[in-house]
Order: C-alpha cells, then sequence, then structure tokens
C-alpha cells in the first residue's frame, strides 16, 4: 500500500510538472496559436473563400430560359384541333451579353477576391503585431513583479534595522515610519502590476483564441535585442511593393478600372437568342392531311436609346469611384510611410535609452545603493538617503526592463508598419 501511495505521487508530481513546463508561452508559440486559433483571422480567411467563388459565377452567362405555351387555343371548345393557328409550343432562349461584358464583369470580381485575400493577409501581419505587444508587456510585468518581491524583501531587511536601531537609540522612529510607508507603497504596486498582469494576460488569450482565464506562464529567459541598422528607405519600398493593405487599394484600383470598361460597354446593346418548336393537331380541311408542326428562331436586342440618363452617368459614377480609389490607395501610402517613420524613430530612441540604462543608470544606481548602505552601517548616511538610494534602483530596473520590453515591440510595430512578417533575421513569406 505505501508502494501504491508513492507511485501514485511520484505520477501527480510528473504530471503536475509537465503541465508547467507545457503552460510555458514562448513568443514563437503565441504566434502560431494565434494564427491557428483567432477567430477573426478564420472570418477574414473564410471571406475570401466566398470572395474567390465570385469571379466564375459573376464571368458565367445568364442561365437558359425553357418555355411551354399554348398558342391561340380557342376559349369555346379548348380544342387543340379545331384551329389551324393553334400549337403547343416548346421554347428555349439564351441571354448573350455583348461581347466583353461578362470578361470585364469576372475580371472585377477577380480584382475584389485578391483584395479580399489581400485584407486577410493583413489581419495577420496585425494579429501578430498585436501578439508581440501583449506578450511584451507581459514579459516586462513578470520582470517588474520580481523586481518589487526582491525590493519588498530589502525594504522589510531596512524596517528591521531600522528598529533595532530604534531600540538602541542609535536611531529615529522617523526611520522606522519611512521604510514602513515605502514598504506599504510596494505593497500597493505589486497590486497594480497584478491587476495589469491579469488585464494584459485575458487581452493576449483573447487574440490566441483561448479562455480569457487560461494561465499563462512565461518563459525564464528572453531573448536579447538586436541593433541591426534601420533602412528606412528600403522598408518604405518594400512596404509599397508588398503590404497587403496597399494590395488591397491596387486590386480596388483594377476593379474599378474594369467597372469603368463595363460601364462604357453599356452603350451596346444586349442580345437575347431563342428557337420554339410548335406541336399542331388536327388536319387541313382543304386536302385531309395532318397539319404540319411549326419551328420558330428569334433574336432581339436591347435598344439603348436613354444614354444621357443611364449609359452617360453610370459612366460618370465608375470613373468617380474609379479617381476614389486612387485617392484612398495614395492616402493609404502616405499613412504606412507615416507609420513606418514613426515606428523607425520610436526603435531608435528606445534602444538608445536601453543602451543608456544598461551601461550607465543601472551600475551608477547599484553602486550609489551599496556606497550609501555602508555609509549607513559606519552612521556616515542617514537613513532617507539610503532608502532614497534603494528606491532609485527599483524605479531604474523597472524602466530598464519596460525599456526592453518597448525595444521589441517597436520592432513589432515597425515589421507590421513595412509589411514584413518578421523585422530581421526571418524570410518573409
Amino acid at each position: 500500500m505505501p508502494l501504491f501511495k508513492t507511485g501514485w505521487l511520484l505520477l501527480a508530481l510528473f504530471s503536475y510538472s509537465t503541465f508547467a513546463m507545457a503552460s510555458t508561452l514562448t513568443l514563437k508559440q503565441a504566434e502560431d496559436l494565434a494564427l491557428a486559433n483567432n477567430p477573426s483571422l478564420h472570418a477574414a480567411d473564410s471571406n475570401a473563400v466566398a470572395m474567390a467563388a465570385i469571379p466564375s459565377q459573376a464571368g458565367s452567362l445568364p442561365d437558359p430560359t425553357l418555355s411551354l405555351n399554348a398558342l391561340n387555343l380557342p376559349v369555346d371548345s379548348f380544342s387543340t384541333s379545331q384551329e389551324a393557328m393553334t400549337q403547343l409550343q416548346l421554347g428555349i432562349s439564351q441571354s448573350l451579353p455583348f461581347p466583353g461584358k461578362l470578361g470585364l464583369k469576372q475580371q472585377a470580381a477577380s480584382e475584389l477576391a485578391g483584395a479580399a485575400v489581400s485584407n486577410r493577409d493583413e489581419l495577420r501581419l496585425l494579429l501578430l503585431r498585436n501578439v508581440r505587444i501583449h506578450w511584451w508587456n507581459l514579459a516586462y510585468l513578470d520582470k517588474a513583479l520580481l523586481i518589487v518581491q526582491n525590493n519588498q524583501a530589502l525594504l522589510r531587511n531596512l524596517v528591521r534595522v531600522s528598529e533595532a536601531k530604534y531600540k538602541t537609540g542609535t536611531g529615529l522612529q522617523q526611520d522606522v515610519l519611512l521604510a514602513q510607508l515605502e514598504l506599504s507603497k510596494l505593497l500597493e504596486k505589486e497590486l497594480d502590476l497584478k491587476s495589469e498582469h491579469a488585464s494584459q494576460s485575458a487581452n493576449l488569450n483573447a487574440l490566441l483564441g483561448r479562455d480569457s482565464a487560461t494561465p499563462i506562464e512565461m518563459p525564464g529567459t528572453l531573448p536579447e535585442v538586436t541593433t541591426a541598422p534601420i533602412d528606412v528607405i528600403a522598408l518604405k519600398q518594400w512596404a509599397k511593393e508588398n503590404r497587403p493593405v496597399l494590395n488591397s487599394l491596387t486590386r480596388h484600383i483594377d476593379a474599378a478600372d474594369a467597372m469603368v470598361a463595363l460601364a462604357e460597354k453599356d452603350y451596346y446593346p444586349d442580345f437575347k437568342l431563342g428557337a420554339a418548336y410548335g406541336f399542331r393537331s388536327g388536319s387541313n380541311p382543304a386536302n385531309g392531311q395532318r397539319r404540319s408542326d411549326m419551328a420558330s428562331i428569334m433574336l432581339s436586342m436591347t435598344l439603348p436609346i436613354y444614354t444621357g440618363s443611364k449609359q452617360d452617368r453610370a459612366v460618370d459614377q465608375r470613373r468617380a469611384e474609379k479617381a476614389k480609389a486612387q485617392f484612398t490607395w495614395q492616402d493609404g501610402l502616405n499613412r504606412v510611410n507615416a507609420e513606418i517613420d514613426s515606428a523607425a524613430s520610436d526603435l531608435r530612441i528606445v534602444r538608445e535609452q536601453l543602451s543608456l540604462f544598461r551601461q550607465g543608470i543601472i551600475p551608477q544606481s547599484r553602486q550609489t545603493t551599496a556606497s550609501m548602505l555602508a555609509g549607513y552601517q559606519v552612521n556616515k548616511v542617514d537613513f532617507l538617503n539610503l532608502v532614497r538610494a534603494q528606491l532609485s534602483e527599483f524605479n531604474n530596473d523597472m524602466q530598464q526592463w519596460q525599456t526592453y520590453a518597448r525595444v521589441h515591440q517597436a520592432e513589432a510595430r515597425l515589421a507590421a508598419a513595412a509589411g514584413k512578417k518578421y523585422l530581421n533575421g526571418e524570410t518573409d513569406e
């Protein structure tokens, strides 16, 4: 029995360990989950599939019409043999748009289908950008919580030291109260960080297509920042050629161009071709022979005679829509360039800030705290300055990790603005 219990305990511990390892969410795993499970992306993909089914429909002829007619039936007897003109007719007709119209309709629909694919690709880029931003927020909050907890331990130690000095008459009561106050502030800071952590976790889970309460465990080690140079001109050129939102707008211009050509085709008539076969009953009174059946062939066409109020206005409408699409593309290009400039500027600044923290502020802050602590232990530094130095180091550590996360977030924004899946080190598909 003890061996049985021990086995179950080991199994439970192994299962918990496996679950803990499985729950660790790397950035790559988060990206893959979002691409596989995000409902908005699936909706955009379904829309692209639906739009792809339209061109073949638009380019097909209308369905033919089958008709069954009873012609010239006498109402006094309803006999099919009484009158020579009476016949039962079977007919078929087919509408034939003027040559080129169906092709233009199919072309416009194809361009709109391509725009739907580009819209889906744009949503994929923005989804990856948002996943990275929320993931790095969580990475920062994890580090911030750890720093707060470490500083709480340090302040508790300072509280004990100040209380001991106060009891021996070598310290002041205000030092004890100050230490306790700063410790309470750190406890409040921890609560704020936990609240923000829960909010960011819920938002990230929503992007991943999971329940918002799903726990997220961040990896212990985080990737280092890159220092690759930023070529804004190259990024703008890449975006102009490859950013999905601009490709979608280009497709709308091409679709509008096809609709202009289609409107111009409406000056020409459409046709309708038909054939019918009439079955007659009875005999010819003159010779007593059976009445022969009759065949009919029909050709009709539309007469576009109201061009001033219809076709002319339709052409003006389509040309205005094309101009709108062109202006929208230019506005989109300007916005994309502005996004790239803004994201590139942010990335340069946060890289410099991170370098300043790592090479100057953080080492200096630690040296200052160590010097203050040594001076306080020999009564050469007052307690207030020691606490200030400790809190300054704490704030600098927090700002360093926040800046570190902002570097990666700026890279994510710049990659999305340029229409690239990865800014550096990966091949875009």
